[in-house]
């Protein structure tokens, strides 16, 4: 992302705790390597965090050698990391009494991505800092989302990162109980890439029922309850580990006491809602 940010002509200063990555900057045109947060934040306007950790970043900021401390007032910090929703708030907090912006502005997409500029980037800002951020965006990503207020794009982002963890027991959990079955395992994936199994309901299913307001039955919930009660039992029965599927089925079941077992089964969406209760004073905030 830096050598991006360089490549498109910005003047940049790199720091990092690994002596390593830093080395690679060495010799790039229009980038010089400081020796500490503080020396690389001096005399910017703009400033990108990218850590593993939220801690990390409070560290990076408002630590010793700090960068909050040598950047000018009215300059705006972007927080490119994935980390805690409360950690950023109570950041921005902090330097605001230092007359510094945060923006959040976490990623999608790829390392490769991340070298070829066409990253996801998610934004939580006001119009004017967006405006003000967006040419340094436009040399990191080829699809920027101005998700909504400060916050919202962290949000979106451990939302769809929430989906990716989760897929990612749900395709390790089909694929060895497919294994386990004694079904050929390349096979298997040639069939469901070609399914909305794998394909995603987000792609196919959501979008063009639920989301639409449409709730006739494609195939109710009440047979989507049979075909993973089916799968589960069968998945049992080789010894194969099922705690998303049976997680499932729990959900499946409590169709019919919410009065939906005849509904489509994208109604889902909706059974999760009838089960969160009314909104909270937070949530209803936030929607206006």
């Amino acid at each position: 992302m830096a050598r991006r940010l360089a490549a498109a002509g910005n003047e940049i200063s790199v720091y990092d705790v690994n002596s390593t990555t830093l080395a690679a900057f060495q010799n790039l045109e229009n980038a010089q390597v400081a020796v500490s947060p503080a020396d690389a934040a001096d005399n910017v306007n703009i400033l990108i965090t990218m850590l593993p950790e939220s801690s990390h970043v409070r560290d990076a900021l408002l630590g010793q050698d700090g960068a909050a401390t040598r950047m000018k007032p009215g300059g705006i910090i972007l927080e490119m990391s994935t980390g805690d929703v409360q950690a950023l708030s109570s950041l921005s907090r902090d330097l605001a009494e230092l007359e510094l912006r945060l923006i959040d502005a976490p990623v999608g997409r790829t390392p490769l991505d991340a070298e070829r500029g066409t990253l996801l980037i998610m934004v939580g800002a006001s119009e004017d800092d967006i405006r003000t951020v967006n040419p340094v965006l436009e040399a990191l990503g080829d699809e920027i989302v101005h998700v909504g207020p400060f916050g919202s794009g962290l949000k979106l982002k451990l939302v769809n990162n929430y989906m990716s963890m989760i897929g990612m027991v749900m395709t390790a959990e089909a694929l060895n109980a497919a294994q386990m079955l004694g079904l050929d395992l390349e096979q298997t994936v040639h069939v469901l890439q070609s399914t909305t199994a794998g394909r995603g309901q987000i792609n196919v299913n959501f979008p063009n029922k639920v989301l639409r307001g449409d709730l006739t039955p494609d195939f109710p919930l009440r047979l989507g309850l049979k075909d993973i009660s089916l799968g589960v039992k069968l998945a049992q029965s080789a010894g194969a580990p099922t705690p998303l599927g049976a997680a499932a089925q729990q959900m499946f079941a409590m169709a019919e006491t919410w009065g939906r077992s005849e509904q489509d089964c994208t109604a889902m969406l909706h059974l999760m809602r009838d089960m969160a209760g009314p909104p909270t004073g937070d949530a209803e905030k936030e929607k206006t």
